[in-house]
C-alpha cells in the first residue's frame, strides 16, 4: 500500500484526485491540504507527496524544501502544466523525485507515483533523456562541490553510482552486476548517506561530474 499526501489549493481538484486514488487498490490518501502544513505531514508520514506548483498561499519550492528537510523519507512529485527548465533544476536541488503534467491521464499519474515510490526519478514524457542529463549536470554544479576520491565508498557502491549515471534502473543494475534488486537498493541508500544526496538524479549528476573532472 502506497500512502499519499496531496497538497493542492483547488478544493475540487484536491478532493477529486483523493477520491480516485483511494479507489485504486494499492493507494491510500493519508492527508490532503491546501498548503504546506508541517504538523499535518508529520502525523500522516506519507510515502509520496503530490505537490501543486501553483499554490496561492505558499511558495511550492519552499514547501518542497521544507518537506525534504523534515520528512527526508517522503518522496515528492511536483504537479504542473509544464515546468520551465530553471524551475526543474531548483526542484531537483530541493530533492524532488518526479514531475507530472496536470494534463496527464490518471493512469500516467498512478504510474508516476508507483515509479517514484519504487525509487525512480520521473520527468514528464515530453522531456527527453538528453534534457534530463543536462538538468542533472546543472543541479550538481549548483550544489556543494564534492570529490569522489574523498568519499569512502566500496567498489560495489562506485559501480552502482556509475550505472545510475548511465541511467540504469535498480532492476537493470541488478542484472548487470548479477546481484539482487534489494541489494542494489541498499547500495543506493548507502551512497545517498555517504554523499549527503537525496535523489537518484543527484547521484547521476554526481557521477557525470566525476566523469567530466
Amino acid at each position: 500500500m502506497i500512502s499519499v499526501a496531496l497538497i493542492e489549493d483547488n478544493r475540487m481538484v484536491r478532493e477529486g484526485m483523493a477520491a480516485l486514488l483511494n479507489q485504486t487498490k494499492d493507494f491510500k490518501v493519508v492527508a490532503t491540504a491546501s498548503g504546506g502544513d508541517p504538523a499535518l505531514l508529520r502525523d500522516a508520514n506519507p510515502e509520496v507527496i503530490l505537490l501543486d506548483v501553483g499554490l496561492w498561499d505558499d511558495d511550492s519550492l519552499s514547501v518542497a524544501e521544507m518537506v525534504k528537510r523534515e520528512h527526508p523519507e517522503s518522496k515528492v512529485i511536483i504537479m504542473d502544466l509544464l515546468p520551465v527548465h530553471e524551475d526543474i533544476v531548483d526542484f531537483v536541488n530541493a530533492g524532488v523525485s518526479g514531475f507530472i503534467l496536470k494534463d496527464a491521464t490518471f493512469e500516467e499519474l498512478v504510474g508516476t507515483i508507483r515509479s517514484v515510490a519504487n525509487g525512480a526519478r520521473v520527468l514528464p514524457p515530453a522531456m527527453t533523456s538528453s534534457l534530463f542529463s543536462q538538468i542533472a549536470k546543472e543541479a550538481v554544479v549548483k550544489s556543494r562541490a564534492m570529490a569522489i576520491d574523498s568519499v569512502r565508498m566500496t567498489m560495489r557502491e562506485r559501480e552502482v553510482v556509475g550505472l545510475i549515471g548511465e541511467g540504469l534502473s535498480n532492476k537493470e543494475i541488478a542484472s548487470r552486476l548479477n546481484i539482487a534488486t534489494h541489494t542494489v537498493k541498499s547500495h543506493v541508500r548507502n551512497v545517498m548517506e555517504k554523499l549527503t544526496l537525496h535523489t537518484r538524479l543527484q547521484i547521476a549528476a554526481f557521477s557525470h561530474r566525476g566523469a567530466d573532472a
